[in-house]
This record gives C-alpha cells, sequence and structure tokens, in this order.
C-alpha cells in the first residue's frame, strides 16, 4: 500500500488551505494516481513554531504503476504548480505532499528517504493513517498506527482536532 500525506498551513491564490489539499488531490488523479481512501482533514498547530498558522493534513492511500521517484517527481511538479517555494525547514507553505510508505520500499537517497524518516512521530501522519488504514504497519519499525499514536506525548495525541470535512474531488 502506498501511503501520502497532504499538508497546508497558507491560503493561496486557489482559495483556502482545504482548497488547497482538494486541488492537489485533484491533480494527482490527472497525473494518474489512483487514489483508494482519503481520511478526514485534521488541524494541528504549526511544529515546531506554534506561532505560524495552523496546520490541515489528510492522509491517503493509493495505487500507482510506476516506481516512487516518478511519484516524486509528479508530487514535485503538482507542488510546484500550486506555487509551493522551498523557503527554510518547517516554515509556512501552501502545500506540502509526502510520500510516508511506498509499498514498504526502504530506501534512502538524496531525493527521497522511506519510508517517511518522522512519519512515526508525526500525530497529523499517524492519526490519517489509522482512521484509513488500521492494518498498515511501519515497515522498519513494525509497528501498527495505534502503538506508535500512544508512543506519542500526551499533549502531542491532544493537540490534534479531526475535521468533520472532506476532500471535494471533481468529478
Amino acid at each position: 500500500m502506498i501511503h501520502l500525506n497532504i499538508g497546508s498551513n497558507l491560503q493561496s491564490k486557489y482559495g483556502s488551505r482545504i482548497d488547497n489539499i482538494s486541488i492537489a488531490i485533484n491533480l494527482l488523479i490527472e497525473a494518474k494516481v489512483s487514489i483508494i481512501k482519503i481520511s478526514n482533514f485534521y488541524e494541528t498547530p504549526s511544529y515546531p513554531n506554534n506561532s505560524f498558522p495552523k496546520f490541515i493534513n489528510v492522509g491517503l492511500t493509493i495505487n500507482y504503476k510506476n516506481d516512487h521517484l516518478d511519484l516524486m517527481n509528479k508530487i514535485r511538479m503538482i507542488e510546484k504548480k500550486l506555487g509551493r517555494i522551498k523557503t527554510k525547514k518547517n516554515d509556512p507553505r501552501i502545500i506540502d505532499i509526502d510520500i510516508i510508505d511506498f509499498n514498504s520500499v526502504i530506501e534512502k537517497n538524496d531525493k527521497l528517504t522511506l519510508p517517511h524518516p518522522k512519519c512515526h512521530l508525526r500525530n497529523f501522519v499517524l492519526f490519517p493513517i489509522l482512521q484509513i488504514d488500521p492494518n498498515w504497519s511501519h515497515p522498519i519499525l513494525k509497528k501498527r498506527a495505534g502503538f506508535l499514536i500512544n508512543k506519542l506525548s500526551q499533549k502531542y495525541r491532544i493537540e490534534i482536532t479531526r475535521l468533520q470535512k472532506n476532500v471535494n474531488i471533481n468529478p
């Protein structure tokens, strides 16, 4: 199974944080990415700087016929199309699309690390995965999302809000 996480904490010319994520998902579909499941939206404080705008994130499970580097190239093109500008690490951004897990591939190179190196520490990654794929297991740690969530600090477990709003997919 392939897991992506999409986040936004800035408005864009396309609209709100939720609009940015919905447009990114529609662009993934146009790029021949087959969406299987999409989580609800989750809102969290910006990390590590809580003074930045809050993030909205969703998790996706997808199918993709090509390899992970090809998917990464498509993701970078979509981020650029939406107006993402690479700035300092953890600065606010219009869109951020991460490959969390690509069919349990374990790889590290200058373009990509799989699985995502900090996915097991991120509430905004783990809660959406638990919602859409509760049996997912971290390829290296061999632990499920529920177990990893329970290892997070109590503060990190409670500062996430599941919104009762779903992604808009164009027909």
